[in-house]
C-alpha cells in the first residue's frame, strides 16, 4: 500500500493519524510506504513516524527530508517482515525539495523481496532525473520487485510512468488526485515481474483524510 497523508488542501486539518491509522488497518498492509509524514503537527509531544510504524507494522524504515528543532517531515517505509537490508538515498535536485528514496530487502515466506519508496519531486527535469536514479536502485531482476509512491507524475511523454513501466510492467492506473474529484495518477505501485500482480483497488473513504488517495495491491511474491 501506499499513500500520501498530508490533506494540504485541508480534508485533515487536524492530522488525524488515528483516522489514518484506522483506515490503513482496514486494508492490512504487508508493506506501507507513507509520504508527507509530519511531526511537527498536532498532536504534539508525539512522534508521527514511531506512532504509525508501532501502530502498523514490527519494522519501520523512516526517511527524514526535513529535521528541524519542531520534528521531522517526510516518508517512511512500514512493514510486517523483517529487514534484510536498508539504505536511505538522497535523490534530490538543486535548488528543490529535498526528496529521498527508501531502498529495502525484505524477507517473507517465499522469499526475499526488494521495495523503493519514494515521493518525486515537482519539476519534470527533476522526476526524469529521479526515475533514473530509481531504476538504479532495483538492481538485478533476482527477486520480486515494487517501486511504490508519490510520483508527481502527470504527463507521459518522458514521464516517469514510461521509464519504470518498461522495467516494472506490473501497475496501478488508479486516479489519485485530488482525492474529491481524482483526475491525475500522481500515486502508484510498480512491479516485476508483472505475472507478481493478482489485483489493485483504491479506497474512496481516504478523501476525508488527505487530498490523495490510497493505491493497495495483492502481490505474489515469486522466485525468479
Amino acid at each position: 500500500m501506499t499513500w500520501n497523508i498530508n490533506g494540504t488542501l485541508g480534508f485533515n486539518p487536524g492530522f488525524d493519524l488515528a483516522g489514518v491509522i484506522a483506515l490503513i488497518g482496514r486494508w492490512k498492509p504487508d508493506i506501507v510506504a507513507l509520504q508527507e509524514v509530519d511531526s511537527r503537527r498536532p498532536p504534539k509531544g508525539e512522534d508521527a513516524f514511531a506512532l504509525l510504524q508501532s501502530a502498523l507494522g514490527q519494522h519501520g524504515i523512516p526517511a527524514h527530508s526535513i529535521v528541524t528543532a519542531d520534528g521531522h517531515y517526510g516518508q517512511i517505509l512500514i512493514s510486517s517482515y523483517p529487514v534484510i537490508r536498508s539504505e536511505i538515498h538522497d535523490i534530490s535536485a538543486p535548488e528543490h525539495e529535498p526528496r529521498r528514496a527508501i531502498q529495502a530487502e525484505l524477507e517473507t515466506a517465499a522469499g526475499p523481496v526488494r521495495v523503493v519508496a519514494t515521493h518525486l519531486g515537482l519539476s519534470i527535469g527533476e522526476r526524469r532525473q529521479q526515475a533514473q536514479l530509481l531504476l538504479t536502485l532495483i538492481g538485478a531482476a533476482d527477486m520480486t520487485t515494487v517501486i511504490l509512491g508519490d510520483f508527481n507524475d502527470w504527463l507521459f511523454v518522458g514521464s516517469v510512468r514510461s521509464a519504470l513501466a518498461r522495467v516494472l510492467p506490473g501497475r496501478s492506473r488508479f486516479r489519485t488526485f485530488p482525492s474529491f474529484l481524482p483526475l491525475l495518477r500522481l500515486d502508484r505501485i510498480y512491479c516485476r515481474p508483472r505475472e507478481a500482480v493478482h489485483g489493485m483497488y483504491t479506497d474512496r473513504n481516504a478523501r476525508r483524510l488527505s487530498d490523495h488517495l490510497p493505491v493497495i495491491a495483492d502481490l505474489a511474491v515469486t522466485q525468479l
